[in-house]
Parts: C-alpha cells; sequence; structure tokens
C-alpha cells in the first residue's frame, strides 16, 4: 500500500476558483468614496462608552451579546430569542447559510448585489444560482421566483441593493413572499434600512411578523457609523436565531462593539439627524449627475450607482486621477459612496470631466 503524501497541508481544491472579497481602495491624499462608510466619526457620547469599555478589555465579552439583543428586541417589538447578534451582518449571511444548507442545497440572489453572497455560499459548500437585475437595475422578484427549484434553500433579497441603490417595493415584496415555498428561507438583507425615505419600500420586521421563513439582516455599520467595530444583527424566526447562534464563533462580537452599538441606540436621535444630511446629499449628488447626462437609478442607499459599463475602469482612473477613490465594477459600473458636501462637490468636478 502506497504511503500517504504528507510533505504538505493542502486546502481545498475548490477554493482556488473563488475569488477574494475586494474592499474598497485607500490612496493617501485621495478622498474615499469607495466603502460605505458614514463620513463623520463616533458621537461623544459613543466614543466615552468605547473607552470606558477598552478598560475589560482583558476580560472575555458576553457571547451572546445579552444587554444588547434585550434593547433591539424590545426597539423592534420582538422576542429576545428572535435575535442573534453577529461580527457584521456579512458574518450573519454565512451563519445563516451554514445554519440552513449543506453541498446538495442552493442560495440564491440578484446579480450584481451584494459581492459577499457568492463568497460565503462557497465558502460552506452550497451551489449560488444568480439572477440578472432588471433594465432598471432593481432586483427582478419575477426571475428570482422562476429560479427556485426543490434544491433552494435561502434566497437572499437585497434592499436597497447593493451596488445599485434601488429598493424593492413592499407590494412586489409581498407578491413574491406569498409565492416563494415555505420551505425556502428568504433574507432580506437591510444594511441600508436606515437611509430609505421612499414611502412604499417595506419595512423587513413587518413582513416577518406575518410569516415563518424570513430572516431580516441590519447593521451597525452604516447610518450608526461604527464599520471599523463589526456589529450586526439578525432577526429570524426562534429556530433560525438558535441555529445561527449555534455556529456563530465564541466571542466574535467584542466587548467595545457591544458597548458602542448599547450608546448608538441611546444617541439615535442625534445619529439620526446625520443621516438625514446624508440622503440631503445623496439627492443632490444624483441630481447633478443626472443633469450631466449620467444614468444613475434612484439610490435609497448612502451611495450612487453609475452603470458605466465597459469605461468603468476608465472612469475608475479617471477619478483617481482627481484624487477620488470609487468603487469599481469593472464592466458593470461604478458605486460611489456619499460623504461630506465638500468631498462629494470635488467627486462632481471629476464626473464631470469625464469624457462620456
Amino acid at each position: 500500500m502506497a504511503e500517504p503524501d504528507v510533505t504538505s497541508v493542502r486546502p481545498r481544491a475548490d477554493l482556488a476558483t473563488l475569488p477574494s472579497y475586494v474592499p474598497g481602495r485607500t490612496i493617501p491624499g485621495a478622498i474615499k468614496l469607495a466603502s460605505n462608510e458614514v463620513p463623520a466619526g463616533p458621537l461623544p457620547s459613543v466614543a466615552k462608552a468605547i473607552a470606558e469599555a477598552a478598560m475589560q478589555a482583558h476580560r472575555y465579552p458576553d457571547t451572546g451579546a445579552g444587554e444588547l439583543t434585550a434593547r433591539l428586541a424590545g426597539k423592534l417589538g420582538v422576542a429576545e430569542a428572535q435575535v442573534a447578534v453577529g461580527n457584521g451582518s456579512v458574518s450573519l449571511c454565512q451563519q445563516l447559510i451554514q445554519a440552513t444548507c449543506t453541498s446538495h442545497d442552493e442560495v440564491l440572489f440578484a446579480w450584481r448585489s451584494f459581492e459577499a453572497y457568492p463568497i460565503v455560499t462557497h465558502v460552506v459548500g452550497a451551489k449560488q444560482v444568480r439572477v440578472p437585475l432588471t433594465g432598471d437595475h432593481a432586483l427582478d422578484l419575477d426571475a428570482m421566483l422562476a429560479a427556485i427549484t426543490p434544491q433552494t434553500r435561502v434566497a437572499f433579497v437585497c434592499t436597497p441593493n447593493n451596488p445599485t441603490g434601488t429598493i424593492v417595493h413592499k407590494a412586489e415584496l409581498d407578491r413574491f413572499l406569498d409565492a416563494v415555498p415555505s420551505n425556502v428561507l428568504v433574507v432580506l438583507d437591510e444594511a441600508y434600512f436606515e437611509f430609505v425615505t421612499d414611502p412604499d419600500a417595506g419595512d423587513g420586521i413587518d413582513h416577518l411578523r406575518e410569516r415563518e421563513n424570513i430572516a431580516v439582516l441590519r447593521t451597525f455599520s452604516k447610518a450608526y457609523g461604527l464599520a471599523g467595530l463589526r456589529v450586526g444583527y439578525a432577526v429570524a424566526s426562534e429556530e433560525i436565531s438558535d441555529a445561527v447562534r449555534k455556529v456563530c464563533v465564541p466571542f466574535s462580537v467584542n466587548h467595545l462593539a457591544q458597548a458602542a452599538a448599547i450608546a448608538s441606540l441611546d444617541a439615535e436621535e442625534e445619529l439620526f439627524q446625520r443621516v438625514h444630511e446624508i440622503k440631503g446629499e445623496r439627492d443632490r449628488v444624483r441630481g447633478e449627475l443626472v443633469a450631466a447626462g449620467y444614468d444613475v437609478p434612484e439610490s435609497q442607499a448612502n451611495f450612487v450607482w453609475l452603470p458605466l459599463g465597459e469605461r468603468t475602469a476608465e472612469f475608475n482612473e479617471h477619478c483617481i486621477e482627481h484624487k477620488v477613490v470609487v468603487r469599481a465594477f469593472v464592466g458593470d459600473g461604478a458605486r460611489v459612496t456619499i460623504g461630506t458636501p465638500e468631498e462629494n462637490d470635488v467627486f462632481l468636478t471629476a464626473a464631470k470631466s469625464f469624457s462620456r
């Protein structure tokens, strides 16, 4: 019998084809509008809570995030057992797939949408099914419904959609949810929920109250300005939330993140004034881009989408030359985060000088 090859440890062969998650670039001296961060730092009250929590850094955090879970449950009007706190909503995406899928199952999502979906699906070993967006850069729920098979276990609905900023309206989401088989978990990824102004937009928590096969994802990274601390949460049935907690890496939400999230809930009124200003800047930036001749779908997030197709790479380099870093999805388009008014003006000057 041949001796086994023990000269090296080899990773899974299928990971060779797995694309890495590409974060927004940072270039010294340039304005970074490539990551969906808010431009202002933590509020003084939140910074104080972080500093105080740092004095307990020698202690393990509460792995169940009990105080934060209780606060979120009270805020949303759900049972504490329905809330699972995680290391950012992206980690919860992976935990939901781990908790529900095997290698025989399929995970369905629109494309282009959040670029972590195919990565976390592949890592877990499930099959990814991508459904093209509509010509208006929105999720095509009819096509997604048609793509469901007996093997489908999870369907991600990102609204507002990253990177296009478009939303799914309540009426169309109701029709979709009514038609989805009850054994398919529909994950409403609402990372940008707080930036939505459209009165016809849905609220995932309301849908959750009516159905068992829904999970809602939200985060403190965007509107609450805690992108660097990584804390998000899922709200689902008690059975699904319990399974999500079971596959969580212990202590993955650190003590500082939990303290900052609680302090941010206490400071919502002040934080949401900042969100209101970002919404106004978003609409101003989109309006000026449209007036300049760009095709820009209406955004309900803290960014705008320029579907530039094959000219995306050229536009990206043009912006870099003007000291602005955008998020380029080569061949598709560029996503531009809303910054301060001054930062947005620099970007608009660059965009208007690009030859179309």
